[in-house]
């Protein structure tokens, strides 16, 4: 990310909050269950996040010939103590199936090899992906129901920093930068299903992961200058207007 890591918690928070408000209706959507403080001894202190996803109408159609549409909702739990968190990702239905999402954030361009301190078997069964925020958008069906941005990085400029556009190669020449390092663990121990229900998912990830970056960078001349405490009380607001967007 052309960016700092104060800049890019403080994006990232702002581009959270407006995808989930652009994407939650009295029919579905984001609802906040709970956010209070944490303490752990590997993450430290942080921020304790609890949500569902009811987001019926973006479940595949295979998947939805297994159940009723609400019983499809995700439930997501995070541990957020930057510049690491951890997110732990069920759905009811699926009750043996779960995703695991750690993140760590470092102010490079990708280059440590080992960035969440992984075992040698581990390692061995790592698939490692770069995802370049300015690479052409992959027309799948992830990325049409997340509605992937069609905004060009190759040729966006910020007005605010001047950075951009992000040209070939921009990850060494560009200053500031930093990386998100994403270790997705997915376990569907499901006969006959569980290899298509991991590629699913994991191809959701990768899509979300892409459009969330991509806009955090295309909308940095509306957070850029903002400050933490901005963000914990737009947090707050966002919390009450998805409620009430819900219960609508």
């Amino acid at each position: 990310m052309p960016m700092s890591m104060e800049e890019y918690e403080i994006g990232l928070s702002y581009t959270i909050m407006k995808m989930e408000q652009q994407n939650t209706n009295s029919k579905e959507g984001v609802e906040v269950l709970q956010q209070v403080p944490f303490e752990d001894e590997k993450l430290g202190k942080g921020q304790f996040i609890s949500k569902d996803y009811h987001l019926h109408s973006k479940i595949p159609s295979w998947m939805k010939g297994f159940a009723p549409a609400s019983a499809l909702t995700v439930h997501e739990d995070s541990w957020c103590a930057y510049p690491n968190s951890r997110t732990v990702i069920k759905c009811p239905l699926f009750s043996k199936c779960s995703l695991t999402n750690g993140t760590v954030v470092r102010p490079d361009n990708g280059c440590s090899e080992n960035a969440h301190n992984l075992t040698r078997e581990q390692l061995a069964a790592r698939e490692v992906e770069i995802i370049d925020i300015a690479a052409s958008v992959s027309r799948d069906y992830w990325s049409k129901v997340i509605g992937a941005p069609n905004v060009d990085l190759t040729t966006f400029e910020s007005q605010k920093t001047n950075r951009g556009p992000l040209l070939k190669g921009w990850m060494d020449s560009c200053r500031p930068v930093m990386t998100t390092y994403k270790l997705v663990i997915m376990d569907a121990p499901i006969w006959g299903l569980g290899e298509r229900l991991e590629d699913c998912i994991i191809a959701g990830e990768r899509a979300l992961f892409l459009a969330c970056h991509r806009l955090c960078f295309a909308w940095i001349d509306e957070w850029y200058g903002m400050t933490l405490d901005q963000i914990r009380e737009m947090e707050r607001q966002t919390d009450l207007l998805l409620k009430k967007v819900r219960t609508c």
